[in-house]
């Protein structure tokens, strides 16, 4: 009787990580953190395994720029409860581009990854910067384009 292979299951020091740099100018929202969420989870890589975090580091720049279609500038809502009685917030997604641009790409990329603490842990692979310049040079970040 001859034995199956072995699915090999890898470990977060078995596996290097590298930094990506993402322009998100003129890039629809929805469709560029789908990207940047598989690229952080470790999806792209053949040595994925999800229930370890061995995705890479995402710079992204020009976050202020990040387009949306049709009529959601408007109509998109954010939601946010202060957990007080009556203490829920609404914004819209104009409002939240206009008052902290890196929260919309934050958000976006976030609600693609696990709800659970290794989502959390993956988020802080996440670096969103307004304009072009960032203090990740020194990493080297390939640039990424979509």
């Amino acid at each position: 009787m001859e034995s199956s292979p072995k699915t090999k299951f890898f470990k977060q020091d078995e596996v290097d990580q590298r930094w990506f740099l993402v322009d998100v100018s003129g890039k629809t929202l929805g469709r560029v953190a789908s990207q940047i969420a598989r690229i952080i989870r470790g999806k792209h890589k053949p040595a994925f395994t999800p229930n370890t975090d061995l995705g890479d580091f995402v710079v992204v720049i020009n976050a202020e720029k990040v387009v949306v279609t049709g009529k959601r500038q408007e109509m998109k809502e954010y939601y946010h409860n202060t957990l007080y009685p009556g203490g829920a917030r609404f914004e819209s997604f104009k409002e939240l581009l206009k008052r902290k641009p890196e929260a919309v790409v934050e958000k976006a990329v976030k609600g693609m990854l696990p709800h659970t603490r290794l989502g959390r842990k993956m988020m802080k692979k996440l670096k969103v910067y307004i304009g072009s310049s960032h203090p990740h040079a020194a990493q080297k970040p390939e640039v990424m384009t979509f």
